[in-house]
């Protein structure tokens, strides 16, 4: 377990290492020179040299190079051109909104997702099992966008249930902050179920199939224990897989949802400093995502032990 556990963490390093060298090869390879296009095309000659000594943009390619992922790996990710402010701390400033809309989004879809997947797979051909698959068809094919568009319509502005958008000022309580992530939440919830029901359905409806279950049926047990204890756990496996996958995809792609709700996310964030031309913004972001997705995927194989005491590595 220890071993594997550091094969994971050594890999973990070469995949970060790899995004460091892909986010500094992205401002290079921009046509011109970056710090022209960072100030844009009211800079004058002298802006421009300033911001590019600023940069360490002037020293050669390879001291640059080295330069940079030093200053990643004691967590300096340099300073943002618009707020004027290290990344880390912008990025932190933005993170709340963001981590809370994934999680409160993960457990809207598992509570769709999961009761509907077990009894599909249980009902297997019956009209729910129909009507749950053509259902996680439309939600898996419907823009996010126009289901929070409607949503926003019909619940928040004629209904009144929810605010319409935003993230409430700076003096906004914890909770009433969380509200305003409750009708957001609900749209990438409906949307990221889909995956999670088709999942949780095929992973039923092939352990419902196997000898032991036919076995325990045949001695008198009760469906709701064949189904939940023995059933469900032993299908749990591409569960996890798909909800630790659906986490990280929710953490770097919520960015849609973010826009149409303008919740000041990191998603938000990145749209904005994309068209700033706020290049330190853009790579930390990339670094703090990418280093995410494969934290999210080593706490999901280490889950597994957890869940099945079979599971060796």
């Amino acid at each position: 377990m220890a071993r594997y556990i550091f094969k994971r963490l050594i890999g973990m390093m070469i995949v970060i290492f790899i995004v460091l060298t892909i986010a500094f090869i992205i401002v290079r390879l921009a046509p011109g020179d970056p710090a022209t296009l960072m100030l844009g095309p009211d800079a004058t000659a002298e802006d421009a040299a300033a911001l590019r000594q600023r940069l360490g943009l002037d020293r050669p390619i390879l001291v640059q190079y080295l330069s940079f992922v030093g200053n990643a790996v004691q967590g300096d990710l340099g300073e943002s051109l618009f707020f004027n402010q290290p990344v880390t701390q912008v990025l932190a400033a933005r993170s709340e909104p963001t981590i809370f809309l994934s999680l409160f989004s993960l457990l809207i879809a598992l509570v769709i997702a999961t009761p509907i997947g077990i009894y599909a797979a249980y009902r297997r051909g019956s009209f729910l099992d129909q009507a749950a698959i053509t259902t996680a068809m439309l939600a898996a094919s419907i823009p996010s966008f126009w289901t929070g568009l409607m949503l926003q319509r019909y619940l928040a502005t004629d209904l009144g249930w929810f605010p319409v958008s935003g993230y409430g000022g700076p003096d906004t309580g914890f909770l009433e902050r969380m509200r305003y992530l409750l009708l957001p939440s609900i749209v990438l919830g409906i949307v990221n179920s889909a995956l999670i029901l088709r999942f949780t359905r095929a992973s039923m409806l092939d352990i419902l199939g196997e000898d032991y279950i036919r076995t325990a049926r045949s001695k008198g047990m009760g469906e709701r224990r064949v189904v939940l204890r023995h059933a469900l756990k032993n299908a749990a496996i591409p569960i996890i897989t798909v909800v630790g996958l659906t986490f990280a995809l929710l953490v770097s792609g919520a960015v849609v949802t973010e826009r149409v709700f303008n919740i000041p996310g990191m998603g938000n964030l990145v749209v904005s400093a994309v068209l700033r031309r706020d290049y330190p913004v853009i790579q930390g972001a990339l670094i703090v995502v990418a280093s995410l997705y494969v934290l999210i995927n080593l706490l999901t194989d280490l889950l597994y032990l957890v869940v099945d005491k079979r599971v060796k590595y």
